[in-house]
């Protein structure tokens, strides 16, 4: 055992010859949403704190918010929060055992992705 070479052995999947699938590029999406939502939570805990606090700290954030860099954060997050939660749905889905063929899963993968953008427009539109 401690003669193998393993310095000829090729990586599997190597990266020159991986072509991403659309699942596999939706998880991901969904690990990064979760990422991302995590920090927008941290900016919401950061805008209470400073409501609590004191009124200069809470015009500083609360004008940071309203900014057009902050409406567009809210924006991401609104949509992430919709594209993770139809990633959480459609593992459900799998975990029953329902659409777990390759077609399905990528028309789920394309219905996520557009279902969060309908979902968020809806969410402007309202709100």
């Amino acid at each position: 055992m401690a003669d193998v070479n393993r310095g000829n052995r090729p990586l599997s999947p190597h990266i020159m010859i991986y072509r991403p699938q659309l699942t596999s590029m939706s998880s991901i999406m969904v690990r990064i949403t979760g990422i991302g939502l995590l920090v927008a939570a941290a900016l919401v805990v950061w805008w209470l704190i400073a409501a609590a606090s004191s009124e200069s700290a809470f015009a500083f954030i609360d004008g940071l918010w309203g900014s057009w860099i902050g409406k567009l954060v809210q924006l991401l997050a609104t949509w992430a929060l919709f594209y993770h939660a139809l990633g959480r749905l459609r593992h459900v889905i799998w975990d029953l055992g329902y659409c777990v063929e390759v077609k399905a899963s990528e028309k789920m993968a394309i219905g996520m992705f557009v279902l969060a953008t309908v979902f968020t427009l809806i969410t402007i539109i309202l709100v």
